[in-house]
């Protein structure tokens, strides 16, 4: 079976720097597997997430989506199937169903189903959310449901592909184990396929990672 995503002989660095975050890096992930990144403070973690989905540029090297360049593909219709859930969730200030609805407000996602305000609801639920209603001010959640609700916004989307960076950063432990558990419901049940960016010395009870560690300009994964 081909790669979802190829990454080759990949190197970043910053402009001025006179050395590269990192360089050489290779990655091959297949559709429906779970991969977990980690690796110290400044290794260039959240940097590879946003090269994938194009948010940053590499110095050398190519990554391919489902076969294809992503330099040959629009930045929109790819942000549209790998969608980036960044480490600080952004909320407008606006309801919780506004909030989840926003991004089928863009021209990219035009072709996409738009969810009813019962799968809202129902999402919510499955999202440990049971308290929050589709009328409450996002800005006004903690940081864990606004954790959740920029999760359930990626996918009801329904990426190809799952970048999810620190989602669990800012969370107290049980907040934490919330977002793990969803996760890896996601993966085992719904066959998703999840890139992770985390910290934490987590191990997935239910399905099986792959976990990968960048550090020192170079990364080493391990089944």
């Amino acid at each position: 079976m081909s790669a979802l995503l190829e990454i080759s002989n990949l190197s970043f660095g910053y402009e001025g720097s006179s050395s590269p975050v990192f360089e050489g890096l290779d990655l091959s992930v297949r559709e429906g597997e779970f991969i977990l990144v980690k690796g110290p403070s400044g290794a260039g973690k959240s940097t590879l997430l946003r090269l994938i989905c194009r948010l940053n540029k590499p110095l050398a090297g190519t990554i391919l989506f489902q076969g294809k360049d992503i330099a040959a593909i629009p930045p929109a219709r790819l942000r549209s199937a790998v969608i980036y859930v960044q480490q600080t969730p952004q909320m407008i200030d606006a309801s919780v169903s506004h909030n989840l609805l926003l991004p089928f407000s863009f021209a990219s996602n035009a072709s996409k189903k738009r969810p009813k305000m019962e799968e809202l609801q129902a999402m919510l639920r499955e999202f440990y959310l049971d308290g929050v209603t589709l009328e409450h001010s996002a800005l006004k959640l903690s940081v864990g449901q606004k954790q959740r609700l920029a999760i359930m916004r990626a996918l009801l989307q329904e990426p190809v592909l799952l970048l999810l960076d620190e989602p669990t950063s800012a969370l107290d432990k049980e907040s934490a184990a919330m977002v793990f558990a969803i996760m890896e419901r996601l993966n085992f049940a719904e066959g998703r396929t999840l890139i992770t960016v985390t910290h934490l010395d987590y191990t997935p009870e239910t399905v099986h990672t792959r976990i990968c560690t960048l550090s020192g300009r170079t990364l080493m994964c391990q089944s």
